[in-house]
C-alpha cells in the first residue's frame, strides 16, 4: 500500500484503517482539478509543484491524453449522476495549462460536457500564468464558456521577484499585457487574480496594483510551508508577520466606500463570523469536496500537499479503474471531510476554531504527527481573525446604538 497522509488521528503510522467513523457520511465531490499539462514556462521559486518536496511531475506525461480525458469525463459524469449533483466545476490546471494547446483544451471541455447528463451544469475555469494568453485562446474560451484566472503578485518589482522565466527574466509585463486583452472584449471571462504574499512587498501598494485590472476576486495565498519547512520570514517566537501584512489590506478593503473586489480570504472570514460557510479550504470547517486528476490519470488530493513530503497527495486511485466514490473512502479524504473532529486537540478547544478551521491542511504537517497539528500559521490566523471580528463587533455595536 502506498504511503498516505492519513495521520489525521495524530498517529505517526500512515496505514490508518479505511473504515469510516461511526455515522459518517461522505460529501460528494463537486470540484475537479484537471492537470492538462504537467510542465510550466515559468520557474517561480516558491512553486509547490516544482520547487518543493514532491518531484513526481518529472515522471508524468507532459500532456494529458485523450484516453485519460475520456476516462475522467466518464468518472465525473458517473459521480454527478449517482449523487444528483446539479453542477460540477472543472478547473483546467498545470503546470501551465495553455501549454496543452487550444485544440486539446477544446477537446477536453467538450468531452466532459458531452459526458454529463442533460441538466447538469458544467462550470469550467482555467488558471494560467498569462504568458501564452492571446486573442486566439480568448476567442476559444468565449465559445466554450471558460473563465480565466491569472497569477499576479502585485507591481513589477514584487511580481518579478519570484515569477521569472528559466533565464531569470521577469514576467510582469507579459501578465499585464494578457490582462489588457482579458479585460477588454473578454471581461466576462475574467475570473480573478491569485497573489502569493511576500512580506517584502508593501501590502497596500500590492493590493492597489492588483486592483488596476478590476478583478472580480483576489485570492491572497500564504506561501506554502509547514512545521518542518516553515514559510519564509515566519519566526518561532509567536510573532505574526503575515497577519501584520494582511490586516492593512483588510482595513483598506473593508473601509472602501464601495466594494472594489471580493478578497476571498476576508470574505470567507466575514461569512464564518456571521454563521455562514467558507468557499475554500484556507479557513473554516467545510468538508473538502475537490480532487485532482494528474496528466497520467492518477487521482490525488489537493496538490498543495506536495509541499509536505513526496507522495503526500497520493491516493492510489486511477480514473481508468476507480470511481470517485472510492476516493471518498480514502482515510485522508475522510479526514478532510470530518471538520472539527479531525483537528488537533488544541485546535478543537480554540475559541475561533469554527472560523479558522485549523487553517489549510498542507500547512499543518509535522514529521511524526502528520497533519494532526495546528497550522504553522496558527498565530497569524488567530490575529487576523480576531482583528476582523473586532471590526465587525464594533460596527454591529454602532449600528445597534444608532437604532436606539
Amino acid at each position: 500500500m502506498a504511503r498516505t497522509n492519513a495521520t489525521w488521528l495524530g498517529k505517526a503510522d500512515p496505514e490508518v484503517s479505511a473504515h469510516p467513523p461511526t455515522g459518517w457520511q461522505p460529501w460528494p465531490l463537486c470540484q475537479f482539478i484537471l492537470k492538462v499539462h504537467s510542465r510550466c514556462d515559468l520557474r517561480c521559486d516558491y512553486c509547490y509543484v516544482y520547487e518543493m518536496s514532491d518531484q513526481s511531475w518529472k515522471s508524468r506525461p507532459r500532456r494529458i491524453s485523450k484516453t485519460v480525458v475520456a476516462d475522467t469525463a466518464a468518472r465525473i459524469a458517473e459521480h454527478a449522476h449517482t449523487h444528483r449533483i446539479p453542477a460540477v466545476h472543472v478547473i483546467l490546471h498545470g503546470g501551465e495549462p495553455l501549454l496543452a494547446g487550444a485544440d486539446h483544451i477544446a477537446h477536453t471541455v467538450r468531452a466532459i460536457r458531452q459526458a454529463l447528463d442533460p441538466g447538469i451544469r458544467l462550470d469550467v475555469s482555467l488558471q494560467s500564468n498569462g504568458m501564452r494568453l492571446d486573442e486566439d485562446f480568448l476567442r476559444l474560451f468565449d465559445e466554450l464558456g471558460v473563465r480565466v484566472g491569472l497569477s499576479l503578485d502585485g507591481d513589477a518589482e514584487g511580481h518579478d521577484r519570484h515569477r521569472r522565466r528559466g533565464d531569470g527574466r521577469g514576467s510582469h509585463a507579459d501578465v499585464v499585457a494578457a490582462l489588457d486583452l482579458l479585460t477588454g472584449r473578454y471581461r466576462h471571462l475574467y475570473g480573478g487574480l491569485l497573489c502569493t504574499v511576500d512580506l517584502r512587498n508593501d501590502p497596500i501598494r500590492t493590493y492597489e496594483a492588483l486592483l488596476e485590472s478590476g478583478p472580480p476576486r483576489i485570492d491572497f495565498l500564504l506561501p506554502h510551508g509547514n512545521w518542518e519547512e516553515p514559510p519564509p520570514g515566519l519566526p518561532a517566537d509567536g510573532a505574526t508577520p503575515y497577519a501584520d501584512w494582511l490586516i492593512p489590506v483588510f482595513d483598506r478593503w473593508y473601509a472602501a466606500p464601495r466594494r472594489e473586489t471580493e478578497v476571498r480570504l476576508f470574505a470567507d472570514i466575514l461569512r464564518l463570523l456571521l454563521g455562514g460557510r467558507s468557499s475554500g479550504e484556507a479557513v473554516g470547517l467545510s468538508p473538502a469536496r475537490m480532487v485532482v486528476v494528474e496528466t497520467d490519470g492518477t487521482i490525488e488530493q489537493s496538490d498543495t500537499l506536495k509541499s509536505a513530503y513526496p507522495g503526500a497527495p497520493v491516493t492510489g486511485f486511477h480514473v481508468s479503474r476507480d470511481s470517485f466514490d472510492a476516493v471518498l473512502r480514502h482515510p485522508a479524504v475522510m479526514a478532510r471531510q470530518l471538520g472539527r473532529d479531525a483537528l488537533a486537540g488544541e485546535c478543537q478547544s480554540c475559541p475561533i476554531v469554527r472560523v479558522c478551521g485549523g487553517g489549510l491542511y498542507a500547512h499543518r504537517y509535522r514529521p511524526g504527527s502528520g497533519f494532526g497539528n495546528p497550522s504553522v500559521y496558527c498565530h497569524d490566523l488567530f490575529r487576523l481573525i480576531t482583528h476582523i471580528r473586532g471590526v465587525v463587533e464594533r460596527d454591529v455595536a454602532a449600528l445597534l446604538e444608532g437604532r436606539r
